[in-house]
């Protein structure tokens, strides 16, 4: 490896100041938050989006620290990269707050907390979702393949899976996302498009988790009970076929589970 020159060094300590400068202010504003939260719970939900907000701008200056040493020291900042991981926790543990983090239960079990962010447009709200997803992938990708968290990804990329679903008002979805005339309705499919697509992948991410890593039925628990969160997403779309396609899938996967814990509980003995 090339020798740090003095000059990159001071560049990069130059540089970096300006973002922690940022950091610092937010980390300050978000202590606040949580204190005004504490002392007054009105529009408590609200607020938390904006605290989701701003861990979400947070992650990035910290990755913006780790490629800043990446292209002027030619290393990685570990410390950067986890306190961006952290923070990404974070935003989706404030979005859990306000949505809750149930996987595959009714909408009329957290309607009480979707009717609280009602006046949020779909389109912030898709938005949102989305810029979640960026900053993970960006967070997921810097640490490249070979990371000891790649596993610990998993969980944090099904989480968000659950809040991408339960962000939605889905009485309001079913029908903005069949209406070509409604003015939500791009927005809305293409928010339930990117649903689907990640309680599938969560389902499947941890399968793979438990086949290759743990071993641990609750991982496989919860893969299964991804495929019925996508399952009841295509009931309420009226996707009969999809919605038939998953079940059987989720039907193999629970009969192989079974399987594997009555094997596994006659070797203990």
């Amino acid at each position: 490896m090339a020798k740090v020159t003095d000059e990159a060094r001071q560049s990069y300590g130059e540089q970096v100041a300006q973002y922690q400068q940022q950091i610092d202010a937010l980390l300050i504003r978000e202590k606040n938050m949580l204190m005004m939260i504490d002392r007054d719970p009105t529009g408590a939900s609200y607020k938390r989006l904006m605290l989701t907000d701003e861990m979400l701008f947070l992650s990035t200056l910290y990755l913006t620290k780790h490629t800043l040493s990446v292209s002027l020291l030619g290393v990685k900042n570990e410390d950067a990269l986890n306190d961006a991981r952290k923070t990404l926790y974070k935003a989706v543990i404030y979005l859990e707050e306000v949505v809750s983090n149930f996987i595959d239960v009714p909408f009329s079990d957290y309607e009480d907390k979707i009717s609280e962010i009602r006046n949020l447009p779909e389109a912030k709200r898709y938005y949102l979702v989305r810029k979640l997803g960026l900053a993970i992938r960006l967070v997921v990708d810097a640490y490249g393949d070979n990371t000891k968290w790649r596993w610990t990804f998993v969980e944090l990329e099904a989480r968000f899976a659950t809040v991408a679903k339960n962000i939605l008002d889905l009485k309001n979805a079913a029908k903005n996302g069949l209406d070509p005339h409604s003015p939500e309705y791009d927005d809305t499919v293409f928010h339930l498009r990117l649903v689907k697509r990640l309680l599938q992948q969560a389902a499947d991410r941890y399968r793979e988790k438990y086949e290759l890593s743990t071993g641990r039925i609750d991982d496989f628990r919860l893969a299964i009970n991804y495929l019925l969160a996508l399952r009841r997403i295509h009931l309420i779309l009226n996707e009969r076929n999809e919605a038939e396609e998953a079940k059987k899938k989720a039907d193999i996967w629970k009969e192989k589970m079974e399987k594997d814990h009555k094997k596994s509980e006659a070797q203990k003995k």
